[in-house]
């Protein structure tokens, strides 16, 4: 998980795919954190994709940096306490510009059942499972 979640770090923007029926749907994402030893990602529950994840978990996240990508496919599972949204804002300190603990629009969700492969040209795939 942690390397997954340095490489999304480093990254800074990434690529989140969900479905809706038959249709995928992407768009980019740039927060994440680590709680409680699982990576979170962060949205607003007005937003399709917050609606899109919550009909269908099954994400991908693909990302690039430093001449590598990422590919990620997990589960994204609600949390809806307090200290998980709290530790997402403190670890992405401009998501305050846009949300509160307890506004009643920010969801954080964790990644399980998470496979991320890094690949580079140069070198061999190497996968991490969480």
């Amino acid at each position: 998980m942690k390397e997954a979640l340095e490489f999304l770090k480093k990254a800074g923007t990434f690529y989140l795919a969900t479905v809706e029926g038959d249709q995928p749907h992407v768009r980019p994402f740039g927060a994440v954190c680590e709680f409680e030893g699982k990576l979170y990602i962060v949205t607003n529950n007005t937003k399709d994709v917050y609606k899109q994840m919550a009909a269908n978990p099954k994400i991908e996240i693909s990302g690039m940096a430093g001449g590598k990508w990422i590919r990620l496919k997990a589960e994204a599972v609600r949390d809806d306490r307090f200290e998980a949204r709290k530790a997402m804002l403190d670890a992405n300190p401009s998501l305050r510009n846009m949300y509160s603990e307890d506004d009643g629009k920010v969801e954080v969700l964790y990644l399980q059942n998470a496979t991320a492969t890094i690949c580079s040209f140069s070198d061999a795939p190497v996968t991490y499972t969480f």
